[in-house]
């Protein structure tokens, strides 16, 4: 149900090609692999989202993983929509959402119990794994009114956010797919002390040759009964070639500024020679607004409205961007 853009509409101009940098998805081709995907730095546009809300670290990691997926994917819409990225389990951050609009908006936010948090983090027990726990991760492609909405759902149970994105591939969109996501903070020299900054980074790479049975898996092994698992992955020298390029990357060089999306897969995959198209933006925006939220309003009941005010007023945050909204309870009584 993804499909990338048609790569015509990044190509650019002979002389006009440049480094695309922070917060830009960058498309790509390694057509003698038969490979297409994207890569992406997250920089100002992350740190900015996850300063916002001043979350614990391991949970600013998470919700950074989760944003990274989500323009990875959303950025491959070929239509006007949405494509939202939510989990729902039973660890100490029970929910994370991430949704991105086309062409270029995301935001995202998180839910997590502050007092089991500190028990793991007291007893240095945070990986995803924990900090998740069993649950669900739920891809949703939506068109707009008038149109049906796809979702994919993955099990999380001990599994992390880019092991249930192959997940995903694997039994949804049955592409051959392979990504790798890296979250850290960059220490900088600033006036009166350093200063931290969030980054992340990404890369997925699809197996799309034009023969459709090179994308075929192998059959179970072991004959009848055989209680092992199959390794969803074709057998396919470019394939396999490629697994084995992409195991490569350092967790750093998907974050590290002076390396950017072009210089990484350069370093990937230089020998075969790789085309790069013109980087897609993205950007922190948020689409609450004040005429939104009073149209919600303006559908509540009297008994409603009376329940909703607090000090005279009824005030409204937005969880995505933390922007307050207050209104008057009388502008909403009964004409």
């Amino acid at each position: 149900m993804l499909e990338t853009r048609s790569l015509a509409e990044h190509q650019p101009k002979l002389g006009e090609f440049g480094f695309a940098g922070d917060d830009h998805v960058v498309p790509y081709e390694v057509e003698p692999l038969d490979v297409r995907g994207r890569t992406v730095q997250l920089g100002p546009m992350l740190d900015a989202i996850l300063s916002r809300h001043d979350y614990p670290e391991p949970v600013a990691r998470l919700l950074a993983q989760a944003c990274v997926l989500t323009v990875l994917l959303g950025t491959s819409l070929k239509f006007e929509g949405k494509f939202i990225l939510q989990t729902r389990t039973d660890g100490p951050v029970d929910m994370l959402v991430a949704d991105f609009t086309t062409p270029q908006a995301l935001r995202a936010y998180a839910r997590f119990d502050a007092d089991r948090l500190q028990a793991l983090i007291a007893s240095g027990e945070t990986s995803q794994e924990k900090l998740l726990g069993a649950g669900v991760l739920a891809l949703t492609i939506d068109q707009g009114a008038h149109t049906q909405r796809y979702q994919g759902i993955v099990q999380l149970d001990g599994t992390s956010l880019e092991e249930a994105a192959r997940a995903y591939f694997r039994q949804s969109e049955q592409i051959p797919t392979d990504l790798r996501m890296s979250v850290a903070k960059l220490v900088t020299p600033a006036p009166g002390g350093a200063r931290e900054q969030w980054r992340a980074g990404g890369i997925l790479a699809q197996f799309l040759p034009q023969a459709p049975e090179r994308m075929r898996v192998p059959d179970i092994s072991g004959g009848d009964g055989d209680p092992r698992e199959v390794e969803h992955q074709p057998d396919d020298n470019s394939w396999q070639e490629l697994l084995a390029l992409i195991g490569t990357i350092e967790p750093t060089e998907l974050i590290d500024p002076t390396v950017g999306a072009e210089r990484l897969l350069y370093r990937l995959f230089h020998e075969h020679g790789v085309r790069v198209f013109r980087g897609v933006p993205v950007a922190d925006q948020c689409s609450c607004s004040r005429e939104k939220i009073r149209g919600i309003l303006e559908g509540f009941s009297a008994e409603e409205i009376e329940q909703s005010t607090e000090d005279g007023g009824i005030h409204v945050a937005c969880e995505f961007c933390s922007t307050q909204y207050n209104f008057d309870p009388a502008e909403f009584a009964a004409e």
